[in-house]
């Protein structure tokens, strides 16, 4: 097959990754298609591979031009013509580029949302020969999103311009409630909608009570990582610039980065840390979409993120090569009530109310003992099994637990007696006692439930109910009613005895949690040699060490020292291509260690 050829003599690969291949047929059937691929699983190669083998361009919509900018150099550094138009460039510049369209010398031509405002340039979009238009981070047209934009809500203007052409729009997260709100507000003509697997394998997550700022708690997570590309997440620009200052002081080389710091001077942070030159960037959320580096190691977030989706596209921004990478989430109660001042702010909209939902979602998270990848993915609607080894609750399984039956049979009592139409809040008054109005008015301080439940606080009957969430004692349905399933009743009936973490009750001392580390067998002499000659390599030709080889790439060179260019060409991530560019250089490095 033709594209089997292309895959390895572009990118290097042997085989596609799991539903690429897929996409990648329909695409060249000219069928309209939504991905949702977790960051990592190779998006990027779904819709490069197919415009190749089509005749015309592609046009590929990104909402940043730092992501446009090393997208169009990594397919250049792979001799695949592309290019970028944006308002940065000068009109000579564009006129060039324009020319190369018109005369079909570019397959992929990379554009902001906002472009496509323009009336000259949608006339101009006409005159070519269009195969097919890619909206990546598909997720920012839905205002369900987490990264709503509006200039991606204006998105629908290409099936009304250009009814015929198909799109192919990508995103690394989406609830069903999202995924509906693309397919919908774009048009998508019976779209094949695939969505891969949302575990990611090499991540190991850990979530942890924050200890005073954790700055402590920071520094011993970096001891692991001392040689390691990473990012710090935390939600105040100050913030960014005390820590990054804090971790130099402690001899890390790190650099802050925020959206109110000069164009200038967040290109330069975005280009060193993308070229190795700083290991550390602590930055908001304004550092994030679109960071092309596949060699991050590590992500910290320093407060809580406002949402699951949120966390879980910061997250994926480690180990995007598929080499073991890990994560750290420090939390309090003050993340939540913050947060919570923020919404309370905003207008009164059903957008409001589903910020106030997304909030407890990620809050409930922080504090699950069921295994974080499986949670993750019970949010997006995936199923998986625990994943044994990946997360800090599936690591130390044997953490000391208490005995709730007795307080679970009186929430569940609770909730029953009152008719299963309350919200939690409601329960837990009746069950401390409280003389709230409604309580009086509805008789339910008659209950024999009621002022059953002194001996825990408000915030602990909270987790306890959230323990009830997570073994699917308890079910929310609309306007958040507490109702109680199957496996509530056999409680209720005392047929089962419900265990929590002691720390959830009562937050203790921070314990540290031994991560399983990978093991492959590979001389670290060699593989710190190689990465010295890929960064010379990558000086040489003005690009990102990553972009000649990933770590991925540098470690089985590494473990197979392969010794000539059949043998090279077996080697993950190396083609045709990238061997006649870089291969030599490291062969000639290899056959030298025997000698």
């Amino acid at each position: 097959m033709k594209k089997y050829k292309i895959l390895e003599k572009y990118f290097g690969y042997k085989s596609f990754r799991p539903f690429q291949e897929e996409i990648i047929d329909a695409i060249l059937e000219s069928k309209d298609v939504l991905m949702i691929l977790p960051t990592g699983g190779g998006k990027s190669l779904c819709y490069q591979l197919p415009s190749l083998l089509m005749n015309g361009v592609t046009i590929v919509i990104s909402p940043l031009l730092a992501l446009m900018h090393d997208q169009v150099m990594a397919l250049r550094t792979n001799s695949i013509s592309s290019a970028m138009l944006t308002s940065m460039q000068t009109r000579e510049e564009s006129n060039k580029i324009e020319q190369e369209l018109l005369s079909n010398e570019i397959k992929l031509l990379y554009i902001a949302p906002e472009k496509l405002c323009n009336k000259y340039f949608l006339n101009f979009l006409h005159k070519l020969d269009i195969n097919f238009f890619v909206i990546d981070e598909a997720h920012c047209v839905s205002a369900w999103g987490h990264e709503f934009r509006e200039d991606y809500r204006e998105l629908d203007i290409l099936k009304e311009q250009f009814p015929t052409v198909p799109i192919s729009a990508f995103t690394a997260t989406a609830t069903t409630e999202v995924e509906e709100d693309i397919s919908k507000h774009l048009q998508l003509n019976s779209p094949l909608i695939v969505k891969g697997r949302v575990f990611r394998p090499n991540l190991t997550i850990k979530a942890k009570n924050r200890i005073k700022d954790g700055r402590e708690q920071l520094l011993d997570f970096l001891e692991n990582h001392k040689n390691d590309a990473g990012i710090v997440y935390t939600l105040a620009r100050k913030s960014t610039e005390n820590i990054a200052e804090f971790l130099q002081s402690k001899g890390f080389n790190a650099e802050f980065y925020h959206a109110k710091m000069e164009t200038e001077d967040k290109n330069r942070v975005y280009a060193d840390f993308v070229s190795d030159k700083v290991q550390i960037v602590v930055a908001t959320i304004a550092f994030g979409m679109g960071i092309d580096k596949s060699n991050i190691r590590f992500v910290v977030h320093l407060k809580m993120p406002k949402t699951v989706e949120s966390f879980y596209q910061e997250i994926g921004r480690a180990g995007r090569d598929g080499v073991e990478a890990e994560t750290l989430l420090l939390f309090s109660n003050s993340d939540v009530v913050q947060q919570k001042n923020f919404i309370d702010e905003l207008p009164d909209t059903p957008y409001r109310e589903h910020s106030y939902t997304k909030l407890d979602n990620i809050s409930h998270f922080t504090r699950t003992e069921i295994c974080r990848h499986k949670s993750i993915a019970s949010y997006f609607n995936d199923t998986i099994k625990e994943c044994e080894d990946r997360c800090d609750n599936c690591l130390s399984p044997d953490m000391t637990k208490v005995d709730i039956s007795i307080a679970s049979k009186k929430l569940l009592s609770t909730i029953v007696r009152t008719g299963q139409k309350f919200g939690v809040i409601y329960l837990i008054d009746i069950l401390r006692g409280s003389k709230d109005k409604r309580i009086l008015e509805n008789n339910h301080n008659n209950l024999s439930v009621y002022n059953i439940g002194k001996e825990y606080t408000k915030a602990q009957w909270i987790v306890i109910s959230e323990r009830l969430q997570e073994l699917d004692a308890i079910r929310v349905g609309d306007f958040k009613v507490n109702f109680l399933s199957e496996f509530g009743v056999e409680i209720l009936k005392g047929l089962h005895t419900i265990e929590i973490r002691e720390d959830r009750l009562e937050i203790k001392k921070d314990v540290k949690v031994n991560i399983k580390q990978i093991n492959l067998k590979y001389d670290d002499k060699i593989f710190q040699d190689l990465k010295e000659i890929r960064t010379f390599i990558a000086k040489l030709h003005n690009i990102p060490p990553y972009m000649v080889f990933s770590d991925k790439t540098i470690i089985e060179l590494s473990m197979f020292k392969p010794r000539n260019k059949i043998q090279m060409l077996n080697i993950h991530g190396i083609g045709e291509l990238k061997f006649q560019k870089y291969g030599k250089d490291f062969l000639e490095y290899i056959n030298l260690l025997d000698k």
